[in-house]
């Protein structure tokens, strides 16, 4: 077996980086590919990571070449500014079941972190705040939402092999059509949006969508950026998540909380699309786009991947009208029978008990790992 660190601009070793979890999943039939177009983006000098960190790219090879395992690490530099700390991420791993592998990828990963003056390795954690955190810990049996982390079932044991610890778990819970809303919360809601005034308008044209992106982009980095552990988004990460989901977008489903003019909270949903990227592998051409496109409009599946509300409304009601909302989008629209609320953090403990509280299945869990060097 042979370690490479390669160079990004090598097309071959990044095409064998690309196309190794399409071989290690072929017989896996929850696995959702990634965007082929957006993996190659990884790898362009003018990706918005690289103008605020770097990264190391590994495979592992056997004597003939065959790939048997991918890692990434990456040196943010804006989260290690904000945290004052010195950590790297570790994103991208994928390996066959072999523990020699995984060990070869981690430690010329872990000379990589030190040669860039780090001490402590933490995830999986994507390059930027849009990407999948967490390794599946519970759940594979269960497809994953579009966007969200999937492994096998062996990767947790070879980490925590490797000396890896727990360092949070996120949940991700289903409801659907008979989950038992309880009327307290929806007379609540309505109670507190009389008396403080939130009012959440339908969006019904991905024009009108446009029209607040920038309302996101503060409500984001006022109500979760830090408690989630990451520097407020930039103009840049904006762009990114703008053109993956608007083209996939339905307007009804995104929620913005008003109050006095001035939003306040926000719910992110979206169709998902996970059953047209397995059909097409991934690949947006020839006709790929028309797939995810007609995916879009006739899914039944929504993916809750981001609700929040600034802290100084969260004690007055506010989480219930979030809620409201939540309930109102399952229940509305005819095209839609359930929905997945996405990555909720453990430490979270108040959304987790009022979400408890809706009779949620709690089917998919994340483990976030760290491990000093």
């Amino acid at each position: 077996m042979q370690i490479i660190q390669f160079h990004p601009g090598d097309r071959k070793q990044q095409k064998d980086f690309i196309e190794f979890p399409f071989k290690l999943y072929q017989d896996t039939p929850q696995w959702v590919p990634p965007f082929r177009m957006g993996m190659r983006k990884l790898f362009k000098p003018d990706y918005p990571f690289f103008a605020y960190g770097e990264a190391g790219f590994f495979l592992a090879l056997d004597e003939n070449g065959n790939v048997l395992g991918r890692l990434a690490a990456a040196n943010n530099y804006r989260y290690n500014d904000f945290h004052e700390s010195k950590t790297a991420f570790f994103y991208y791993f994928e390996t066959v079941n072999d523990l020699s592998v995984a060990q070869g990828l981690f430690n010329h990963a872990f000379e990589w972190v030190k040669d860039q003056g780090l001490n402590h390795v933490l995830g999986p954690k994507g390059f930027t705040v849009l990407d999948g955190f967490g390794m599946l810990v519970k759940g594979f049996e269960h497809q994953p939402a579009f966007g969200q982390p999937y492994n096998l079932d062996y990767y947790p044991e070879l980490v925590e092999a490797l000396g890896f610890t727990k360092v949070k778990d996120i949940f991700t819970s289903r409801m659907d059509r008979s989950t038992q809303w309880p009327e307290k919360i929806l007379k609540a809601a309505k109670l507190v949006e009389k008396r403080m005034g939130f009012y959440a308008p339908e969006l019904k044209t991905k024009s009108e969508l446009k029209k607040v992106i920038n309302d996101f982009k503060r409500l984001y980095n006022d109500s979760l950026a830090v408690p989630a552990g990451n520097p407020p988004i930039t103009d840049e990460d904006m762009e990114i998540m703008v053109s993956q989901l608007l083209w996939i977008a339905d307007p009804r489903l995104v929620k913005l909380i008003y109050k006095d003019g001035k939003a306040v909270g926000w719910i992110l949903a979206y169709p998902d699309i996970g059953a047209a990227l397995q059909r097409t592998k991934g690949r947006l051409f020839p006709l790929g786009w028309l797939q995810i496109l007609l995916e879009s409009k006739r899914s039944h599946w929504i993916d809750l991947n981001g609700i929040g509300i600034i802290e100084e409304y969260q004690r007055f009601g506010g989480t219930a009208v979030l809620y409201n909302e939540i309930y109102k989008s399952v229940m509305s629209f005819d095209q839609y029978d359930y929905a997945e609320l996405l990555q909720m953090r453990e430490e979270n403990m108040k959304i987790l008990m009022e979400a408890a509280n809706l009779d949620l299945d709690f089917h998919k869990m994340h483990r976030l790992y760290e491990k000093h060097l």
